[in-house]
């Protein structure tokens, strides 16, 4: 009579370990700085496709110079480990200057998978920016509009030459980054006849 295979524990070790760095490090990458900051109140309309808009006045201002052409849209998971889309990705060529969105202090400047990323906190929040190539440390003082790196090509799904993956976050909570921004209504313009 045979046994049945016995399941070989080295098998676990790398789910157990994707599942532990998930658990400690959502989003992922690590947090290893704080600043005070207040969160921002939310305006009541998000920024979908285009805007010309510099910034707004709840201290937001769009990590790329515009105008800002979103390629792909945020999309919530339905729980921490479902699938979505924990960011928006923002078209602009390659070498593009890669600003911070909001004051506060890098927390993360490195090599995660197989791209650069750079994490701002801006108190209970964070912002991440991929792929990037670095131009800031971990611990630096940024300012609003201040340049942390410059867009490398090569983020999948991306529609062009290059995008930017744009996330933030409040604590584990992947939040929307474009309802920091208001909508720009179209203005129609009145048919002649």
């Amino acid at each position: 009579m045979s046994h049945p295979p016995r399941l070989d524990p080295a098998v676990l070790i790398i789910p157990l370990l994707a599942l532990m760095i998930a658990l400690v490090c959502p989003g992922r990458v690590p947090i290893r700085a704080s600043v005070s900051a207040p969160a921002p109140s939310q305006p009541a309309a998000t920024a979908p496709g285009r805007s010309e808009s510099a910034g707004d006045a709840n201290g937001w201002t769009w990590p790329l110079p515009g105008p800002v052409t979103v390629a792909r849209a945020f999309q919530a998971p339905e729980h921490p480990f479902g699938p979505g889309h924990r960011g928006v990705d923002l078209s602009s060529p390659p070498g593009s200057p890669v600003a911070a969105a909001r004051s506060g202090v890098v927390g993360f400047a490195g090599w995660v998978g197989d791209r650069w990323v750079v994490t701002v906190v801006h108190g209970s929040l964070r912002t991440t920016y991929e792929p990037v190539r670095l131009l800031v440390h971990e611990g630096d003082q940024v300012a609003r509009g201040e340049q942390i790196g410059l867009l490398e090509a090569g983020h999948s799904g991306c529609p062009t030459a290059a995008c930017l993956h744009w996330g933030l976050l409040r604590g584990a909570e992947y939040l929307n980054p474009l309802t920091f921004f208001h909508r720009i209504r179209p203005r129609l313009l009145p048919l002649l006849g």
